[in-house]
């Protein structure tokens, strides 16, 4: 086949990891074209938390000033509510995504970037400015067909809607980035494993201003204990502000197996009532939506040079705030392994890690959003609407009751509300992923999590692990993350003063794609001493980072005196699938 190329790379898909992968790309030099079939962006607000690892993403790609501006901020995140109304008896709060007194200072320590909400559509869109400003092509209303793929390329059929013409594309990649019914996945026959749809919510979108409710407390979440609302894993009714105070999703659970329910406008206002808990005169229904609980993952993420990422290789509900994160991160390891590869600074065998890296991370995506749905059974328990109890008044009284009983209802809530810690302040689980690959050079020894890696991060410049965050200060004075000398889209080789060597060994070597920071130099100062202690290597061992501020190799000890810093800097270059 041809050798002649319209793109390096074709995407079909521009949501969070289909656009993250545009702008990523185009960040690092290459041609890339990506296709919706649709007028527009999300049109729903979908997702909305944007967590630190996420945030990461966008700080390295240089972005993340301009999501904070349009963001809800981290502090007006605020806590989650369960309460039988916005009026009504307040049963409990769960601290959410770091805000609480007891977690805070393990996020401001575990990253730069602070948490924020912002809805997918608005996410969408700046990423697709900033993708099309670095040179990044979109076609909308253009719907991908069909592919075939030989040993140079990949030819990519496509129908545009508004002309009416078919067109085809040769490319050196494509990739799949197009959703939870992807054709690309389908075509490929990716192995896929889990069940899908097996609950089923309604969404509402409106408008109302329900400030003088909700901002002597805010908060994003707002969970209604209303029997009406008591259907599925959940077993509450759900009031999310998109912008606070004055646009919003209700949810609530149906029964799939009565089929779905057809909800009318006066149906719709009877229960934003029963969840204010007030008369809402000022309301403006946008959107009923229905959408399933899904429990599917791919097991293999590419075939040959096609690849897919995102919702179309996990698909799970949005409890625990893992969807978009998850996929643009997809997005951000795949994007330098295409870049380094069409580049020709890496061998085509980098491109196999990509499975082997994130296909495990998105089975335990998948498996952490369903068990977090799960584990509200603890709190349907408490509320006791499937033991008898028939109203809100009677659910008060069965806790709040100066009674043996009620108090051992009291007691259950209190561990109901320690279980949803691993939904709502799941550091570890966010941070904590670890990457076993052919990109990465392991330790002999198995990492000891010194506490639960669900809920808290450990950080560790162990290979596989994301290089630890800690403040440094460059040569201005001025404060630097270490998160800041490593990655955009470079290999970096972390050492200290007495690390010469290493600078010597790469200066020798020439290589296009490799930058060496010795920390404690002018340039970056550890002041707070605090990356002596993270580090875990001696100042003249060094810590390898790659471009998506992962650890591919380290030397924890000081070098021999005869030490060859050339020969295996080159070793270890060659062993993570670099060209040298």
């Amino acid at each position: 086949m041809s050798k002649q190329y319209d793109t390096d790379v074709l995407v079909v898909g521009t949501g969070p990891a289909g656009s993250t992968l545009g702008l990523a790309l185009a960040s690092y030099g290459l041609k890339v074209q990506l296709f919706t079939q649709f007028n527009w962006l999300a049109n729903s607000p979908r997702a909305h938390i944007t967590n630190q690892r996420a945030m990461e993403v966008l700080r390295d790609l240089d972005i993340e000033e301009q999501v904070k501006e349009i963001a809800t901020p981290w502090e007006e995140m605020g806590e989650s509510l369960i309460t039988t109304s916005l009026v009504g008896e307040e049963i409990a709060r769960m601290s959410a995504w770091g805000t609480g007194d007891e977690r805070h200072g393990d996020y401001v320590q575990g990253s730069p970037c602070p948490l924020v909400d912002l809805i997918q559509p608005k996410m969408e869109a700046l990423l697709v400015k900033n993708a099309g400003e670095r040179g990044a092509i979109y076609h909308f209303n253009t719907e991908y067909m069909s592919h075939i793929q030989d040993e140079d390329g990949v030819t990519a059929v496509f129908f545009n809607h508004a002309t009416q013409q078919e067109f085809s594309l040769r490319a050196k990649y494509l990739v799949g980035m197009d959703g939870a019914r992807s054709k690309i996945v389908e075509q490929l026959n990716l192995p896929l494993e889990g069940v899908m749809s097996r609950g089923g919510t309604v969404y509402v979108t409106f408008k109302a201003d329900l400030s003088q409710y909700v901002q002597h407390r805010p908060a994003i979440l707002q969970w209604i204990v209303n029997p009406e609302a008591g259907f599925g894993d959940i077993g509450m009714g759900l009031l999310r502000a998109i912008t606070p105070w004055n646009q919003w999703i209700m949810g609530w659970g149906f029964d799939i197996d009565q089929g779905e329910p057809q909800v009318t406008e006066a149906q719709v206002r009877a229960r934003l009532n029963a969840f204010v808990g007030a008369e809402v005169d000022d309301v403006e229904i946008e959107k009923v939506s229905y959408w399933y609980v899904n429990q599917t993952w791919a097991t293999e993420y590419s075939v040959g040079r096609v690849f897919c990422g995102g919702d179309a290789v996990h698909r799970h509900p949005p409890s625990s705030g893992l969807g978009s994160n998850t996929c643009m991160q997809d997005a951000f390891n795949l994007a330098w392994k295409l870049a380094y590869t069409v580049k020709g600074w890496a061998k085509q065998s980098l491109l196999e890690t990509y499975t082997a890296e994130r296909a495990p991370v998105g089975k335990q995506i998948v498996a952490r959003a369903n068990q977090s749905r799960f584990d509200y059974k603890h709190l349907k328990d408490v509320f006791g609407f499937d033991q008898g109890i028939t109203t809100q008044a009677q659910m008060l009284e069965r806790i709040f009751a100066e009674t043996e009983e009620a108090a051992h209802i009291r007691e259950q809530l209190f561990k109901a509300l320690e279980i949803k810690h691993y939904e709502f302040n799941a550091q570890g689980t966010e941070l904590n992923q670890r990457y076993v690959s052919d990109a990465v050079v392991p330790e002999g020894a198995e990492e000891i999590f010194k506490r639960d890696p669900q809920l808290y991060l450990q950080a560790t410049t162990r290979p596989g692990a994301k290089v630890p965050h800690t403040w440094l200060i460059n040569a201005k004075g001025q404060k630097r993350s270490t998160l800041d000398i490593t990655g955009h889209g470079r290999f970096t080789l972390l050492t200290g003063l007495s690390g010469t060597g290493w600078k010597k060994a790469a200066e020798a070597l020439e290589l296009p794609y490799l930058d060496v920071v010795q920390i404690g130099s002018r340039e970056y100062r550890d002041v707070y001493g605090t990356w002596n202690t993270k580090s875990e290597v001696h100042e003249a061992g060094a810590v390898l980072v790659r471009p998506d501020g992962y650890v591919a190799w380290r030397m924890a000890d000081k070098p021999a005196t005869d030490f060859d810093y050339v020969a295996t800097l080159e070793q270890v270059l060659n062993q993570v699938q670099l060209s040298t």
